[in-house]
């Protein structure tokens, strides 16, 4: 042990572009940014990448402007792109651009968005090169005139549908899932749009929730798990679709109710009708949302994300208690699962760590002399708050365990005599192949390494994860009762759909 800080003889984390330090107390930032990519995935931090964000209005005046703000509150789910298109008297008008919502757009480029019917979307930050091509919404020229489609999630057997028809003539002009979409639509032997994309939806498999629009209508769907959140919302006479509740509240709308798994509804000047492209099978809302991706103030069937997270820790608290000084979150989204920790044990809730908010991929590090440890860039530990402490250090996941690892040391190079890690969630053991970017199996630390092997390698003086029955128990049930299901896969290996394509891991952007 040197300056308060222990040394675990630990088995190896995956690499990142570090040089640690001989007394090992820091790790040096050796790559051209601070945050690039540990193995093209995760950032310096190696949490799981979010997924993308949809954004529709059917009806109003200034949809194009409902949506720039409602991209603003789904900005969490991605900041790779964003992207509007609207329909003017049957004129496809759109614009995308790389990078934040505020970023890609301006008065200028705004304005000429004119329509009452628009859908929208922001796509996450993804491995690799960026590419304009893969931004969304795509439009594409259809036989009945335009189409526009954007998407969250993911078609697992994406790639075998466009093999085929590849082979069949189709030439694809991005590597989206999307444009898959629209080309089972513009082969359909169906002339109605509807019918037609009722047949592409029934010919794919996965996680996933569309917005499509015509010249005359507005079309949504969610896959028949009703993997991916989906909501509706009235704004007056308007009806708005959101991948969170959260971009309602932005714009000043009330929520409706959510997309039903295997529905599909159309909008038009006959009005509002729900149909079926698929009878719904076993119900599994994707329980990540719920402790990672989704915003605090989002409701998803119902179930308030701030509430469910705190009942998070405390059943975690019930299950693994431990006697220490405080307790702290790792922010931001664990802040309410230990909220709900200390309110269960009674041991004070402190701000031992800072977020700095103003840190971004292409923060230059200036000089040799200044690549100092990376995670503090983003992280901080209060010193005057767990100096002297014994600290239980509240998180929502564990991937690759090297995230952990930087901010127990943080922890103990700030002075915290004990750190005890709790993690809000079951050991994450499995890859996702509905919308959530996550490593290769060998990569998650769970997935090869016993809980006592993962405490040591992050250096924690205890380590436990919420058991499945708790995380479940306390997410409670939504609006369907005793049949509102989640998927937990990514825990226990039970897949609520056929995995046809194991290499098809991530978002359907890509």
């Amino acid at each position: 042990m040197s300056n308060g800080v222990k040394q675990s003889k630990a088995l190896k984390l995956p690499v990142a572009p570090f040089e640690q330090l001989e007394n090992g107390q820091h790790e040096l930032w050796t790559g051209d940014y601070y945050n690039e990519g540990i193995g093209g995935q995760g950032g310096l931090f190696d949490k799981l990448n979010e997924e993308c964000g949809v954004f529709g209005v059917y009806g109003h005046p200034d949809a194009s402007s409902l949506c720039y703000y409602g991209l603003h509150a789904l900005q969490h789910r991605g900041q790779e792109s964003a992207g509007i298109c609207t329909v003017d008297e049957g004129k496809f008008n759109y614009y995308r651009g790389m990078g934040l919502a505020k970023e890609v757009f301006t008065n200028d480029n705004l304005h000429p968005l004119t329509g009452s019917t628009a859908i929208a979307h922001v796509r996450y930050s993804t491995a690799g090169e960026s590419k304009l091509a893969n931004a969304q919404p795509l439009v594409f020229k259809y036989r009945e005139g335009d189409l526009a489609i954007a998407t969250n999630g993911n078609l697992d057997n994406a790639n075998i549908i466009k093999r085929e028809l590849e082979r069949k003539g189709s030439i694809f002009q991005t590597t989206s899932d999307t444009e898959v979409m629209a080309h089972l639509i513009a082969r359909s032997e169906h002339d109605d749009i509807v019918d037609a994309v009722k047949d592409a939806m029934n010919q794919v498999i996965g996680g996933f929730a569309f917005l499509i629009i015509t010249k005359d209508k507005l079309i949504a769907a969610l896959d028949p798990n009703g993997l991916r959140p989906f909501m509706i919302g009235r704004l007056g006479d308007s009806y708005l679709f959101a991948s969170e509740t959260c971009a309602f509240d932005a714009v000043g709308a009330t929520y409706f109710r959510d997309v039903q798994p295997g529905e599909i509804i159309v909008i038009d000047r006959d009005g509002f009708r729900s149909e079926r492209f698929a009878e719904g099978s076993k119900r599994a809302i994707c329980a990540m949302e719920y402790i990672y991706f989704a915003r605090p103030d989002s409701d998803i069937d119902t179930v308030n994300i701030h509430s469910a997270r705190k009942r998070m820790g405390k059943r975690l608290a019930m299950e693994a208690f431990v006697d220490a000084d405080i307790v702290t979150g790792v922010p931001d989204s664990s802040i309410s699962a230990a909220i709900g920790f200390a309110e269960q044990t009674g041991i004070p809730y402190e701000l031992g760590l800072i977020k700095n908010r103003y840190t971004g991929r292409t923060f230059i590090i200036p000089s040799q002399e200044l690549r100092e440890q990376g995670v503090k860039m983003k992280l901080s530990a209060v010193r005057k708050v767990v100096e002297g402490k014994r600290v239980v250090m509240i998180d929502d996941s564990i991937v690759r365990g090297t995230t952990s690892l930087r901010i127990v040391n943080l922890l103990r190079e700030a002075g915290a005599t004990e750190v005890h890690v709790r993690i809000s969630s079951p050991p994450f053991m499995n890859p996702c192949y509905y919308g959530i970017d996550t490593p290769d199996r060998k990569e998650l630390i769970a997935a090869m390494n016993s809980i006592e092997e993962i405490r040591k390698a992050i250096n924690a003086d205890s380590l436990h994860f919420l058991t499945k029955d708790g995380l479940l128990d306390s997410i409670g049930q939504g609006s369907a009762g005793k049949e509102s299901g989640y998927c937990t896969a990514c825990f226990d290996n039970s897949y609520p759909t056929e995995i046809v394509d194991v290499t098809k891991v991530g978002c359907a952007c890509d």
